[in-house]
This record gives structure tokens, sequence and C-alpha cells, in this order.
């Protein structure tokens, strides 16, 4: 499995969500989404088939909001979403970013729990980092 911060092309970012499920949009949105991104990661299998995707979008300073957390049917179980979501928490602190938060699907929160993510109140809904160095300077 090989994993970077790098973006898809629109059409295997379509091609992922019609596999999973996510839903079918026209090409067009895939690429307006996949421009909008701050960060992306992507896990491509040995014969080079893009299986897993997550996507950051914020500011560039202060927040950072994981937006997308898609991997492949055929590809689920072998720790690729953890990876990735490894990766886009340490990139948004490599370019000094602490705060990542989220919003888990229904019934996805204790992938999360799992990796480093905690619930908010219920006054303050969905997902934050929850590791060390949260809300501290980046010299």
């Amino acid at each position: 499995m090989q994993f970077s911060i790098a973006t898809p092309t629109a059409a295997e970012f379509a091609a992922l969500y019609l596999e999973t499920g996510w839903g079918q949009w026209p090409l067009e949105t895939f690429e307006r989404a996949l421009a909008g991104s701050w960060v992306v990661c992507v896990a491509r299998d040995d014969d080079n088939r893009l299986v897993g995707l997550g996507r950051l979008i914020g500011d560039g300073a202060l927040h950072a909001f994981v937006t997308e957390m898609i991997v492949s049917e055929s590809a689920r179980g072998a720790g690729i979403g953890a990876e990735i979501v490894r990766r886009l928490v340490g990139e948004a602190h490599r370019r000094g970013v602490r705060d990542v938060q989220l919003f888990a699907a229904r019934g996805r929160a204790a992938f999360y729990e799992r990796n480093g993510f905690a619930r908010r109140p219920d006054d303050a809904p969905g997902m934050e980092w929850a590791g060390e160095s949260r809300g501290t300077a980046v010299p």
C-alpha cells in the first residue's frame, strides 16, 4: 500500500465515491471539491488504484476539518483509514494547525476515537483531535 499527500484525479475521486455508495455527482463537482481542499491524503494499492482518500478543508492558520474519509470496500479492515487520518492530522500539525475537527458519519465515531479524536459536548457537536500539542503555538 502506498500513502501520499497528493490529489487524485477528479475521475478517481468520483469512482471511489460511486463504489462506496457515497453518491454520484457531475465530474466538475469533484474537480471543485478537490480544488477547495487544503490537504488530501490518498492510499493506492500495488496496481496504483485509488483505494482510500481523506480530505481536510481549513483556513491554514487555526482550524482544519476532516471532510471525507473513504476506503474502498475491498480494502477495509487493513488499517488504511487509520493511516490516512494519522497522516492528515500530522500534515495539519506540520503546517501549524493544531485544531482538527470532524463530524463522524453515523456509526463511525468509535473509529475516530480509536484514532485520537474525542467527542465534543452536546452543545458543541462533532469531534476534535485530542492528541498532544493541541492549541499550542508552533515555532
